[in-house]
């Protein structure tokens, strides 16, 4: 592990060695993530890929450093365009796969669409594009589960302040001024491969938000007179909300097939 200090804060990283000729992947974690929960998986699609990839925690995740005040809801566009952007040049990653799950695709996806920089591909598994009910009630049984059950003390193994992790998440997402949050119109500017994945048993969203992609992304090509980028999508029987870890050999398979097409 290491740590890189961006704009006076700690952010915590984990670079997997890999052949300099190929593609680094780039993982984002989800809402409650960190490097450590990832576990093994970014290891495994390196190594399928014989790839370098670089792991890191958000602020106010892991072993970063802490919030400095409640999350607002455009933390994920801050995340993606401020925050994002000058980590991958402080690691000097130029042309990467992004790798992103639940709100990690959603920053991998306005990164690709809106930094500017250029992005090889993007893996989304679970991606929010809106706000369904699902999500909301979803969240709300988290929130539950942490103030009276032991979810916090199980988070606790992960991050270094639990709360920041947990309750910067929750209380953003069941905030009335996010509820009207969308990514439409950045998937309308959406113009690098993409692979979609996603459980048919995701508690936190429906396969509507893949479909929204992929209608928002056809849509806005063929506004702006250019050809859509290609998408290839999974969705997963006897999956939930984490596909790398409820089907991880079909998503590890999967993302490597579709990775090598980009060489």
């Amino acid at each position: 592990m290491a740590h890189i200090d961006i704009d006076g804060r700690s952010i915590e990283v984990r670079t997997i060695p890999g052949d300099a000729t190929r593609r680094p992947l780039v993982f984002l974690h989800e809402g409650l993530g960190s490097v450590g929960l990832w576990r093994d998986f970014p290891d495994k699609v390196a190594r399928q890929l014989r790839a370098p990839a670089f792991v890191y925690s958000r602020v106010g995740y892991g072993q970063s450093s802490g919030l400095t005040g409640p999350r607002q809801p455009d933390f994920m566009h801050r995340e993606a365009l401020e925050t994002l952007p000058r980590l991958l040049d402080r690691l000097g990653i130029g042309q990467p796969i992004l790798v992103g799950h639940s709100d990690g695709a959603s920053i991998a996806l306005i990164h690709a669409a809106s930094s500017g920089r250029g992005v090889a591909g993007a893996v989304l598994m679970a991606p929010h594009v809106m706000v369904e009910p699902i999500c909301t009630e979803a969240i709300a049984m988290a929130l539950a589960a942490y103030q009276r059950g032991d979810l916090r003390q199980r988070l606790a193994r992960y991050h270094r302040d639990v709360d920041d992790a947990f309750l910067g998440w929750a209380r953003v997402w069941l905030s009335p001024p996010f509820q009207g949050w969308s990514l439409r119109p950045e998937c309308r500017r959406l113009g690098v491969p993409l692979q979609l994945i996603q459980g048919r048993q995701d508690e936190y969203g429906t396969l509507a938000q893949l479909d929204t992609i992929e209608a928002e992304v056809y849509a806005g090509a063929v506004a702006a007179g250019r050809t859509a980028p290609p998408i290839v999508r999974l969705d997963l029987d006897d999956c939930r909300h984490s596909p790398h870890r409820d089907q991880e050999g079909r998503v590890i398979a999967a993302i490597a097939e579709w990775a090598n097409g980009l060489e």
